[in-house]
């Protein structure tokens, strides 16, 4: 049962980041690069192009479960990044889903993916 849990967690959570997050981001890529907050001042087109490798692909890499660990942590980043500086004025319904996505994402870091995985089929089946 637990790692069907892992199963859900990893699909829930990394499709609906990557889908709802990640994509939109990346087809209207040069209409946002321009604009996007750069709230670490590395420049607006290198912030949006580290959350979109974060929401989008290492969100699709996480809800397959290859890489598991490694792909949660630029996620938790962006979304700890979110909260605090990008949302951190506004009140906590704004900032709810930074928050709930970033645990997801910690305790999915912190758990691994579980026997339903690609991590599964290729590292621990040896």
């Amino acid at each position: 049962m637990t790692d069907l849990a892992k199963l859900l967690l990893r699909l829930s959570f990394g499709l609906s980041m990557a889908l709802t997050h990640g994509l939109p981001k990346l087809m209207s890529f040069a209409e946002k690069s321009s604009s996007f907050p750069d709230p670490l001042g590395i420049g607006s087109v290198p912030s949006l192009a580290f959350v979109v490798f974060a929401e989008f692909f290492c969100s699709i890499l996480v809800a397959f479960g290859a890489f598991t660990r490694f792909t949660a942590i630029p996620v938790v980043l962006v979304m700890m990044t979110a909260f605090f500086k990008i949302h951190g004025a506004q009140p906590w319904a704004d900032k709810e889903p930074a928050a709930l996505f970033g645990i997801a994402f910690l305790c999915i870091a912190l758990l691994g993916s579980g026997q339903f995985s690609f991590d599964y089929l290729v590292f621990k089946k040896r």
